[in-house]
């Protein structure tokens, strides 16, 4: 039998302990890999808690004090200040819209008294000379003033016997008609 053990232990044969001795050389070979990252990891994990930790107590700390130095008279003191600026805003705001309908009251009061004007003079039998009209006579006085020569020296475009649908009088472009009938194509 010792035989047979000394044959076992030789051929690796004897059974090993359970413990976590299988352990160390996987973590071995991981940390050889990677630890480097899993340093920065570590260290980024424990910023990060430190600074949760300090903006809770931070918070709980300012929310406590926040609610308690607060005096009835300063928040008081506040809505008041508040209310004033919104008033005033909307007063502001009322004026301009005023200001407005003002506006569009005198638009439409001239527009209906044009209508008027053109009414009444289309009832006389004249012929209506709206503001327009009236502004380009004012234009018109003030370019004749100030040049004395007529524009009466203008070239016609075209000669008098010209006709576009005679199919005369022109260089060498002329228009002709598309073929009738279904288009050849297969």
């Amino acid at each position: 039998m010792e035989a047979q053990d000394d044959a076992n232990v030789r051929n690796g044969d004897v059974p090993q302990n359970q413990d976590l001795g299988f352990v160390v050389p996987s973590v071995t070979a991981f940390l050889s890999e990677y630890g480097w990252y899993a340093a920065f990891v570590c260290v980024g994990v424990y910023l990060l808690l430190q600074h949760l930790r300090k903006n809770r107590s931070t918070d709980s700390q300012s929310s406590t004090v926040s609610t308690s130095s607060q005096d009835p008279d300063s928040v008081v003191r506040r809505q008041v200040a508040l209310e004033a600026s919104r008033r005033k805003m909307q007063e502001e705001q009322d004026a301009r819209a005023a200001e407005f309908r003002d506006r569009q009251q005198r638009l439409e009061e001239d527009k209906r008294r044009q209508k008027i004007e053109m009414w009444e003079s289309m009832k006389e039998g004249k012929s209506y000379k709206g503001k327009a009209q009236v502004a380009q006579q004012s234009t018109e006085e003030a370019t004749s003033s100030s040049s004395l020569r007529p524009k009466t020296d203008k070239k016609p475009l075209r000669n008098s016997g010209y006709s576009p649908l005679s199919g005369d009088g022109g260089g060498t472009c002329s228009w002709r008609p598309g073929r009738r009938g279904p288009s050849a194509g297969g």
